[in-house]
């Protein structure tokens, strides 16, 4: 069995809430909810281990006035979090699936930002000390694993090298990196070290390289621009485009792989999924193609799904 460390620095309690049709500025009575402890390497995590048991740990910081709520919404779903515990809240997030038109919205609620000045509760730490036990953790599981799936935002609290100190000591391990985050944690990575595999979606891809070139890129320009960024880095570059055809490179030989039509329920976390099945495949058969697919499959069935990273 191969082994894979998921990495999210931001935790989320997640509840997932069904309406049989949702009117602004009314009265919304909704059918049911969901709870499960997510964030974006969380939910790869919960997907990984659907595809094998026991395949992923996930490594991740939570506040610790919820904590223990959060710690028990993993344990329903089997996950193996190694976490440090720091002040205030672990941050929630709301989403509305709107029966009547199949639309998801979702709301993610920040927390209060720490200021540093916070009193430390019994059993938290500061986030600087939240930092080094958090790469001390990383470090420590490094020799256990195959590869590390770093995802999601960076909340403002970490350091701004953090992400590229992640990476750093994954490949000091030689271990295999896939990074799924943009802007200047991405650039401040491809700095010091190069992930094996960069995955982003298309709007993400653009800012971060084509910033020059607005919203106005053509499929020819993104699918040159990928080439080149992964003949220049030798590496995996797979950028999604939502119900489009995912555009990929492999040391700068290209690959399209079109998406499975599917009647989305929630579309929360497709990405996450994609994550999972594209790292689990490729760890497995180090098959380009088949791990394009099979990231592909794994986000249409989660697309099916009410729970976000889920794929039963």
């Amino acid at each position: 069995m191969k082994h894979i460390l998921c990495i999210c620095l931001s935790s989320t309690i997640q509840r997932t809430v069904t309406f049989k049709s949702l009117t602004k500025t009314h009265v919304n009575r909704s059918e049911h909810y969901v709870e499960h402890a997510s964030g974006k390497a969380i939910n790869s995590a919960r997907v990984l281990n659907q595809l094998e048991k026991g395949c992923a740990t996930t490594i991740c910081p939570l506040g610790i006035n919820n904590a223990d709520y959060f710690l028990n919404l993993a344990q329903k779903d089997a996950l193996e979090i190694a976490y440090v515990l720091i002040p205030g809240n672990t941050r929630t997030c709301w989403t509305l699936l709107d029966k009547s038109d199949a639309t998801t919205t979702e709301l993610v609620v920040g927390e209060k930002e720490l200021t540093g000045k916070e009193e430390i509760p019994q059993d938290a730490v500061s986030v600087e000390a939240a930092e080094i036990k958090i790469l001390k953790l990383i470090h420590e599981s490094l020799d256990s694993v195959d590869a590390v799936l770093l995802s999601g935002s960076k909340p403002k609290i970490w350091s701004t090298d953090l992400y590229a100190a992640i990476a750093g000591i994954t490949k000091d391990h030689n271990k295999i990196l896939l990074a799924d985050y943009i802007g200047q944690d991405l650039e401040l990575t491809l700095k010091s070290v190069t992930p094996d595999i960069i995955k982003i979606n298309d709007t993400e891809f653009i800012q971060t390289f084509m910033k020059e070139c607005g919203q106005n890129v053509s499929e020819d320009e993104l699918k040159n621009e990928i080439i080149c960024l992964s003949k220049k880095l030798n590496n995996i570059v797979v950028v999604t485009r939502g119900t489009q055809s995912t555009f990929a490179a492999q040391n700068g030989k290209f690959e399209e792989c079109p998406v499975i039509k599917t009647q989305a329920v929630n579309t929360t976390a497709c990405g996450d999924s994609f994550n999972s099945g594209f790292l689990y495949e490729f760890l497995n058969t180090k098959d380009f193609s088949a791990s394009l697919k099979k990231g592909t499959w794994c986000a249409s069935k989660n697309a099916k799904s009410e729970i976000p990273g889920n794929i039963l």
